[in-house]
Parts: structure tokens; C-alpha cells; sequence
């Protein structure tokens, strides 16, 4: 227990606001905030899966009448403004609140993808318009990363923090096989021309749900006591208080010695970032960082070039690759619901190593088979299914990491920065693939970039036994302390910290 002086110091306050969230039981509050929260990687994985399967179409004469470069450009577009919107609108949930951004971020993106649909002709202005709604839509994605998941691991109890996390990153592979399958239907049912702007519409249509059910949820106590609104943060955690209770559950005591002092900070941005990140926190960065890149570079390595594998070496033709695709969307999302509960039992550093080092050595092995010509279409479907029901769960347990591991002043920021600097590692790895591929006629050289990539996840295992954060059940202010609580001069009072 921490023995405060018998007078704060100016504008200090004392809360048990933490420990009040961690010792909530599991209600149906919070299985209605990780649905509505959640859903943002489900948009992600549809966004994605929906402009990649209408690619194509998009060339024909009856759409847009693209070239394939055009086309190909579409996915680069989204993708920076999903870094771009993840370090402003991450910047934003820092300085105003998760609430507050994660309804902004889904309009956001609501917008953009409804207006791509709104594309009405071909031409260098039409062409424009498109890339710009595509812009607007990857802007609004990237802050939905920054905002949700600081929500998320701030309003969930820490005895569930890992297994909800890794559940809900999971979810984008829900959303790309929904993508794939409906796509594929849409184009089938409609017209060119009718079709692929439907499917640009799924997304949008399930955001309009999803935003009316948002406005409904509580802003982050934590969020509000760090930042001095004292009064607020008590009617958000009485209300969710009384939610829990309304649902028959009954409240465990608090334990009075978790009490922090609290001074609120000051206002941090980007160029103070860097200073906490990596001067305050310099071996969590560089962990946080080492997994996030190495993620990257494997899943879009793989992703974005299975299809070109399957036809290549596979003979698979372009009509039939999304069964494959569903069939590799099933691995990835059973990872992280099957083994989420073990990141919060068996420990972060065990299971993040173990998800990272067995991927990547399964990798390795695959990339053996493959070379000697061991594998058919369906059998190499299977493997990387076996691969990364291994490798998703390591690749969601990065973003909960870089999500915990820093205080909560700077948590959106943080997560914005390693997506950013992910996104930027990983948008190498399809480009360095595309040529290893080739024509097909060399095995051998795809056989080395298999390799590579599982040294890659390999590194980052090592990594995760040297330096990684053991965060199982412990309160966010326990494995990082916030800024506020060192401006006030207080320690925390968890001894397990």
C-alpha cells in the first residue's frame, strides 16, 4: 500500500477508478462493447477482401474501364490513409477522448466507402474522386485502430484484457471471408456495373448498425481521470456499474490500498512521443516494434500474393481462388479465439513466443515441401492454414502488446506509430514476393523468400524470450504508470507491478 501525504498536491485527485474496472465481472456490457467496438476489424478484412475480389472487374469497359495499374494503385491508396488516419485520429482519441473518436473514425469511414460506390464514370476526374474516397475510407480504418483498441483494453477487466483483445483483431479474417463470399455472389447475381459497387457497399450498411449502438457506450473512465475530469469518469464507471448489476452479477469489494494519486499531464504530441517511447521505454519499443514488423511483413508477404501462388505453381484458376481464400480466412480467425484465453493464462511471453517461434518454424518446413514439389493446391491451402492459425494469434497479441505496454496518455498515440511503422515494413514484403514469384518457373526462389520470412517471425519469438512484458492480469496502470500518476508523485499500489 502507498502512503499518500495527508494533503494532495494542487490539482491532484485520488481514484479507485482502475481498480473499480478491473474487478468487474464479465457482463453483458461487455460483450456488448466488444461487438460494437470489434466490428472495426471486421470493415478492415471486408474492405480489403471487397476491393481486391472487384479488382478485376473494375477493368472492364462496362465499369470504370481501368488499367491494372490503376487498379493495383486502389490497395496503395487505402493503405496510406489508413496509416495517415491512424496517426492523426490517434493523436485525436488521445486529446479528446475514445469516444469520441471511435464514432467519428466509423463515420468516417462510412463516408468514404459509400462514395466510392458513387463512382459514375471513367476519366482522369472520376479517377480521382475514386482514389480519394478510397483515401477517406483507409483514413477512417487506421484511426479505428488507434481509438478501439485503446477502448477496448481500457474499459475491459484485466483478467480478460488478452483473449478479448486477440479475439477482436482476429475478427478481420471474418470480415475478409464475408468479403470474399459476398463479392463472389454479388458478381454472379448483378451486372458488372451494379455489382461491384454493391459490394462496396456491405461496409457501410453494417457501420450504419454498428454507429447507433456506439453512441450508447461510455467514454473511458481511465481516460477521463487522467485527464482531470474527475467528476465525469465517476458518472461513466457508476453507469457501467450499474449495468453490470442490472445483468444479476454481483460486484466484488474494492480493494481501497489500489487508490492512486493523480495529477493530469500535460498534453503530448508526436515529438514528446518519441521521448517516452524511446528514452523512457526504449527495450518496450523495440519489442513492440520487432513484433509488429515482423507480422506485417508475413501476413503481407502471403495475403496479398497467395492468389498469384495457387495460379502459378497451382494451376488454380482465378474463378476458384476465393474457396481457397475462405479455407485460409478460417485458420487465421480460429488462432485467435481458440488460443486468446491461454495469452491470459499461460502468460503474454509464452504464448507470444510460442505463436511466433511454431509459425515460424512451420513456415520453414512448408517452404521445404514446396520446393520439392510435395504439395498440391489443397494441401498447400492446408499449410498455411496450420501456419498462421499459429501466426494470427501472434500477430493480434502485437497489436494488444503495443496496445498495454505504454501509459494511457500516449496508448493511442503509440499504437498509431508501430501500425504506421508496420504498415510502412509490410508493404514491402508483397512487392519483394511479386518478383521472387516471377513467372513460376522457379520454385527455388520463392523456397529462399519462405525462409526469410519465417526468420522473420523467429526473430521476433527470440525477441519476445528476452525482453517481453509478462502483462497477464495485471491493471494497465501496473504494467505501465501513467503520466499522471508520476506529475502527482504517487506510486502505484499493486505490489505484483
Amino acid at each position: 500500500m502507498t502512503d499518500y501525504p495527508s494533503t494532495l498536491a494542487a490539482g491532484s485527485v485520488r481514484s479507485l477508478i482502475p481498480a473499480r474496472i478491473d474487478r468487474l465481472p464479465w457482463s453483458p456490457f461487455h460483450t456488448r462493447l466488444v461487438v460494437a467496438l470489434g466490428v472495426a476489424w471486421i470493415l478492415d478484412g471486408l474492405e480489403i477482401t471487397v476491393a481486391s475480389g472487384v479488382g478485376d472487374v473494375l477493368t472492364d469497359k462496362t465499369t470504370l474501364a481501368l488499367t491494372s495499374v490503376e487498379v493495383g494503385a486502389l490497395a496503395s491508396v487505402y493503405l496510406i490513409g489508413e496509416v495517415v488516419g491512424a496517426l492523426f485520429f490517434g493523436r485525436m482519441s488521445d486529446k479528446l477522448g475514445r469516444r469520441n473518436l471511435f464514432i467519428l473514425t466509423l463515420g468516417v469511414y462510412l463516408f468514404g466507402s459509400a462514395t466510392t460506390a458513387l463512382t459514375l464514370g471513367s476519366g482522369t476526374g472520376w479517377l480521382l474522386f475514386l482514389y480519394l474516397t478510397r483515401f477517406v475510407a483507409g483514413t477512417g480504418i487506421g484511426g479505428e485502430y488507434a481509438a478501439i483498441n485503446s477502448a477496448i483494453d481500457e474499459l475491459i477487466p484485466a483478467r480478460y484484457r488478452g483473449r478479448v483483445d486477440l479475439a477482436v483483431n482476429g475478427t478481420y479474417w471474418a470480415g475478409a471471408a464475408i468479403g470474399s463470399i459476398g463479392s463472389y455472389l454479388i458478381l454472379h447475381i448483378f451486372t458488372l456495373s451494379v455489382g461491384w459497387r454493391i459490394g462496396f457497399l456491405i461496409g457501410p450498411v453494417l457501420a450504419v448498425v454498428i454507429i447507433f449502438v456506439r453512441r450508447n457506450l461510455p467514454e473511458s473512465p481511465r481516460w477521463q481521470v487522467m485527464n482531470g475530469r474527475s467528476a465525469e469518469a465517476e458518472e461513466s464507471i457508476a453507469q457501467i456499474e450499474r449495468k453490470v448489476e442490472a445483468s444479476g452479477r454481483v460486484l466484488p469489494p474494492v480493494d481501497p490500498g489500489k487508490e492512486m494519486e493523480l495529477k493530469p499531464a500535460d498534453d503530448i504530441g508526436y515529438l514528446a512521443l518519441t521521448k517516452v517511447l524511446f528514452r523512457e521505454y526504449p527495450e518496450r519499443s523495440a519489442y513492440g516494434g520487432t513484433l509488429m514488423i515482423a507480422q506485417s511483413f508475413l501476413y503481407n508477404a502471403i495475403f496479398f500474393t497467395y492468389a498469384i501462388v495457387l495460379g502459378k505453381f497451382y494451376g488454380v484458376n482465378a474463378a476458384a481462388t476465393p474457396v481457397y481464400f475462405v479455407l485460409f480466412a478460417v485458420g487465421n480467425l480460429l488462432g485467435p479465439l481458440l488460443l486468446g484465453p491461454l495469452f491470459d493464462t499461460i502468460g503474454r511471453k509464452k504464448m507470444i513466443s510460442g505463436t511466433y517461434l511454431v509459425s515460424g518454424i512451420l513456415l520453414a518446413v512448408s517452404a521445404y515441401l514446396f520446393r520439392a514439389g510435395a504439395f498440391t493446391a489443397v494441401t498447400q491451402t492446408i499449410a498455411w492454414c496450420a501456419i498462421f492459425f499459429f501466426a494470427s494469434a501472434g500477430a493480434s497479441a502485437g497489436y494488444l502488446t503495443v496496445s498495454e505496454i505504454f501509459p494511457l496518455e500516449v496508448r493511442a498515440k503509440a499504437i498509431a506509430v508501430f501500425f504506421a511503422i508496420a504498415q510502412c515494413f509490410g508493404a514491402i514484403g508483397p512487392l519483394v514476393y511479386g518478383a521472387l514469384i516471377g513467372d513460376g518457373s522457379n520454385p527455388t526462389h520463392l523456397f529462399f523468400g519462405y525462409l526469410f520470412g519465417a526468420g522473420v517471425m523467429v526473430i521476433g519469438g527470440l525477441v519476445t524470450i528476452a525482453i517481453g512484458v509478462a502483462a497477464e492480469g495485471k491493471s494497465l496502470e501496473d504494467i505501465a504508470i501513467p503520466l499522471a500518476a508520476r506529475q502527482a508523485g504517487s506510486s502505484l499500489t499493486n505490489k505484483s507491478a
